[in-house]
């Protein structure tokens, strides 16, 4: 945390103007999420590490079991609904980076399983893989309460409380901070909406978004959003995976995507790629910290706090309404 407030702190005013003509680009906040140990918790259930950081007023055993389900249930949505054994070892860093080898071909009859996907990586497994893509994105969209039978959806229901009563309201409590940075009218800020700097969509003065940029593979980060009930709030074009090009490169698509003379980007997580990341894109960086008693984990973590990193890196909007 020291670090990151340290960097932002060095960032000069000239450096960090925005414009003044907020009624034609309202200002756009754009937080940037890691996934695991920051929205969610499982590898730390896996390992006992959670449980552990309580001394003894966790069963450690149930955390690893907890952990263990959740693992068998990804894996078997990935490989069920979502082409993972397929395309495991083409992991792309997001889900329209093969868009332009897509011909919109009607995929209704299309056999997935006979179409020889596999070497070379050539122009015609790129659109295989492509049109993997497209099925998957329209399957976000869906929902998995229109992909999976009722059986599933109630162990997976009951799965989603259990840990949340385990891990005290981590995984609900990160997913409405999760709601709040988006603001009330998130509906009205798509990730297209914002690509384009003369939008003037809306008159609202403050608009946000959120982006999650995760370690894992692009595949079960997607299928995570899905069962960790974070899908309303983060849309298929907004999920990145850093696993192959690093989180500085997907940063830096992001600044480029959101080029809006009236932005703002904020990183929330828990490891030292994120943060060092954010620090060569000189933006604040806020350390989610599991362990019990730190103010920076969920429950704890405000606006307020968020927007106190908010206002180091970007002095001119520190009295802004929130």
């Amino acid at each position: 945390m020291q670090a990151g407030m340290a960097a932002a702190s060095e960032i000069t005013k000239e450096e960090t103007q925005v414009s003044s003509s907020d009624n034609i680009h309202p200002r756009l906040d754009v937080y940037v999420w890691d996934m695991d140990e920051t929205l969610i918790l499982l590898n730390s259930l896996l390992k006992s590490s959670y449980a552990e950081a309580f001394n003894g007023l966790k069963d450690v055993q149930k955390g690893v079991e907890l952990g263990k389900m959740w693992e068998n249930l990804i894996l078997k949505l990935c490989d069920d609904h979502f082409f993972y054994e397929q395309i495991e070892n083409y992991n792309k860093p997001f889900l329209d980076v093969l868009s332009k080898y897509d011909d919109g071909r009607d995929l209704s009859d299309y056999d997935f399983n006979q179409d020889e996907l596999g070497s070379p990586h050539d122009d015609a497994n790129k659109r295989k893989i492509a049109y993997r893509h497209r099925i998957i994105s329209q399957k976000y969209l869906q929902g998995l309460h229109n992909i999976l039978d009722h059986e599933t959806i109630k162990v997976w229901d009951d799965l989603y409380d259990k840990t949340d009563e385990y891990t005290d309201k981590w995984l609900s409590s990160a997913r409405t901070f999760l709601k709040e940075c988006s603001g009330e009218n998130k509906d009205a800020v798509s990730s297209i909406a914002y690509a384009n700097t003369s939008t003037d969509s809306t008159n609202s003065k403050h608009q946000h978004v959120n982006v999650l940029v995760t370690s894992g593979s692009l595949i079960p980060s997607l299928v995570k959003c899905l069962l960790f009930h974070l899908d309303s709030l983060i849309t298929h074009e907004n999920v990145y995976s850093s696993w192959d090009v690093g989180k500085v490169q997907c940063f830096r698509w992001i600044k480029e995507r959101f080029n809006h003379p009236n932005v703002r980007f904020c990183v929330i997580g828990d490891g030292w790629e994120e943060c060092e990341a954010a620090e060569i894109m000189r933006w604040p960086f806020v350390k989610i910290d599991p362990r019990p008693g730190k103010p920076h984990r969920f429950p704890g973590l405000t606006s307020k706090t968020v927007g106190h990193y908010f206002s180091v890196v970007y002095p001119d909007n520190e009295n802004d309404e929130e």
